[in-house]
């Protein structure tokens, strides 16, 4: 069966409008429906649109795109690209593959790589964002690269004590990567180490190289 209407998932990026693709500029801009964070709403949606901020409520969140498609596409905002660790995994288990369509967007992690001129094609990357790593992700193995999301919990301090526990070096390159893409974006370079010592970062992208 043609499904008619479709739920649109769209990347915006770590965050500056500067780093959201064309396309998916107009089909925010197009967008009678808009789904988002309040900061993307804030931020990207117009006068007139019908709008619903993502919030703990992920299933309400889908219960009012569904209802929405039974007359209009949705535009579903979430940050950095949609395939990687974003609510396309949940609009997935709620919808079928053919009502929906996604457009990429740019990653944090991605950005951070950019950022310390550092190829990510050979690294690893995972999120530790309210979840755990498989140990042998974190395991310590020569020429090993790693792009990590943190929080609170798993802070850079935190995350770095694991991968000593794990074998990693202390003379082991780390970078610190936060509010990237924004006017007060940080990368701080250290060691693995140091990093032990080092507080804040929450909510940031963690580079790691042996």
């Amino acid at each position: 069966m043609e499904c008619r209407y479709q739920v649109v998932v769209v990347g915006i990026g770590p965050g500056s409008p500067d780093y959201v693709l064309p396309v998916v500029s107009r089909r925010i801009a197009q967008a009678r429906v808009l789904v988002g964070s309040k900061r993307a709403l804030d931020t990207f949606a117009a006068g007139g649109q019908v709008t619903r901020i993502i919030d703990k409520d992920i299933n309400g969140v889908l219960d009012f795109i569904e209802e929405q498609l039974a007359s209009q596409d949705v535009v579903v905002m979430v940050s950095g690209d949609p395939g990687f660790y974003s609510m396309l995994v949940a609009v997935r288990k709620r919808f079928a593959p053919e009502s929906i369509t996604v457009i990429p967007g740019i990653s944090s992690a991605q950005l951070a790589f950019a950022r310390v001129a550092e190829v990510w094609q050979d690294a690893a990357l995972i999120s530790m964002h309210g979840r755990t790593a498989a140990d042998e992700v974190l395991r310590y193995r020569p020429g090993h690269k790693l792009g990590i999301l943190t929080d609170t919990q798993h802070n850079p301090a935190c995350i770095s004590r694991i991968l000593l526990a794990f074998g990693w070096p202390e003379a082991a390159h780390v970078w610190l990567c936060a509010n990237l893409s924004y006017d007060n974006e940080v990368v701080a370079a250290m060691t693995l180490a140091e990093a032990t010592e080092t507080p804040g970062f929450e909510h940031s992208v963690m580079v790691v190289k042996a």
